[in-house]
């Protein structure tokens, strides 16, 4: 069985930080995209391993939506 979780990267001038909505306290960082995205996937990994199966389906059936809005600073 598969399940999704959502992944949010920010970048800033440190580089990257990224973590799971659903999962609380999963989060890691990177000086690259492809780094936070190793790390985060080995994070998922380790804390989903803490879980039993019915706790990663609760945790892992939420829907997150997200969007984007643009802002413009005078």
């Amino acid at each position: 069985m598969s399940y999704k979780v959502s992944i949010v990267i920010e970048k800033d001038e440190n580089g990257y930080y990224a973590y799971s909505p659903e999962l609380e306290g999963c989060q890691t960082q990177g000086d690259s995209f492809d780094e936070v995205m190793e790390n985060i996937k080995e994070a998922i990994a380790l804390y989903l391993e803490t879980l039993s199966p019915e706790e990663i389906k609760g945790v892992a059936s939420k829907e997150i939506l997200t969007t984007t809005y643009e802002i413009k600073v005078a």
